[in-house]
């Protein structure tokens, strides 16, 4: 998978949000419990994993994200991107200031093990 790489180096700290609906507007943030948050290595090693997530095809389950990260630098204002996963459909939707439209609808395989050590991560930390 493909993130934006200036917004991935210039990444402080990540939101690990636990989706409980679709935003109510395109571009603003997905509503849910703020479950926890990266920094430093942390941070950087949550990017790597999902960088590492393996391409696949184009799935239809409606789209029902249930997890999203939230990319932010250290001024903590508005977040670079957020990223918003689908472990059904295999699709990703990212939005945010740093995010060029060739990466706003990406695709992953949810059965490989780098998506399930993602899906992983995201549930004990929401523990």
């Amino acid at each position: 998978m493909q993130l934006p790489a200036q917004a991935v180096a210039a990444t402080a700290l990540i939101e690990l949000v636990r989706i409980s609906a679709l935003p109510a507007k395109r571009g603003a943030p997905y509503p849910g419990e703020v479950v926890t948050h990266w920094a430093g290595s942390e941070a950087a090693d949550a990017l790597t994993l999902i960088e590492t997530l393996p391409g696949s095809k184009q799935h239809r389950c409606g789209f029902s994200p249930g997890w999203s990260i939230r990319a932010y630098e250290d001024t903590l204002d508005l977040a670079l991107f957020e990223a918003a996963f689908c472990f059904t459909c295999d699709e990703v939707r990212m939005h945010g200031t740093a995010v060029p439209p060739a990466l706003t609808t990406q695709f992953f395989d949810a059965d490989a093990l780098p998506a399930q050590t993602l899906l992983t991560l995201f549930r004990e930390a929401a523990r």
